[in-house]
């Protein structure tokens, strides 16, 4: 049985991040001492590491309740957890997208302020997004 202290170091979380996972409903501790003290089976370990490593493939908290829910699941199957894994990996590939957007957008943005000792009133960056609300604000033309 692990103590909180002793399960957070085990799966290299704070103890906090425990407490957060209760109260979230992804983690229940075994029982309490007398004291009132959590204690942890190894279970909540595997647990843990369970969820940090859904989180590092980019699970939400929320999808990885669902992850667990689907694990442990008798009717489930490895379809169902094969879905959530594609609808991720779809999320993560439209972020992908929209921030190699932002990312061209921001060095086109760079390429046009090329004298660093301008003013900043004639900062090109500057005018650039100014300008881009103005468009934004008015609307589309039809022309």
């Amino acid at each position: 049985m692990h103590t909180i202290g002793k399960l957070a170091l085990a799966a290299e979380v704070t103890s906090d991040t425990i407490r957060y996972y209760e109260k979230e409903g992804l983690l229940t501790p075994t029982t309490k001492t007398s004291a009132g003290y959590r204690l942890y089976n190894e279970d909540a370990l595997r647990r843990l590491r369970f969820i940090k490593q859904a989180q590092q493939c980019g699970f939400s908290l929320a999808e990885i309740r669902e992850l667990l829910t689907l694990k442990n699941r008798d009717a489930a199957c490895c379809k169902d957890v094969r879905s959530v894994a594609i609808e991720k990996k779809l999320q993560l590939e439209h972020k992908i997208k929209a921030l190699q957007v932002m990312s061209q957008a921001l060095t086109e943005l760079i390429t046009i302020c090329n004298d660093e000792a301008k003013p900043l009133d004639e900062c090109p960056i500057l005018a650039a997004l100014e300008n881009s609300m103005k468009k934004q604000k008015k609307g589309p033309t039809h022309d």
